[in-house]
């Protein structure tokens, strides 16, 4: 589990220093990690402003902004 988490960071590190193209599968890795970090949230109070950094933050709104083109 810990070696698929290490998976997904690497995949959207990799997607945003530019080692790897911005895909579908970057989206996919950001998608998964913003979920753990809301069930983080959900969990306990502590964790209630832990965010992603501004270049994760722009990485969202890049896939946001391609949905909203495919819509």
């Amino acid at each position: 589990m810990i070696e698929s988490d290490s998976n997904h960071c690497q995949i959207v590190r990799d997607s945003i220093v530019g080692k790897r193209a911005v895909d579908e599968q970057s989206f996919a890795s950001l998608t998964i990690l913003a979920e753990r970090l809301e069930r983080l949230k959900n969990l306990d109070k502590i964790f209630g402003s832990v965010e992603f950094s501004a270049a994760v933050k722009r990485l969202a709104r890049q896939k946001n902004a391609q949905i909203a083109l495919n819509v």
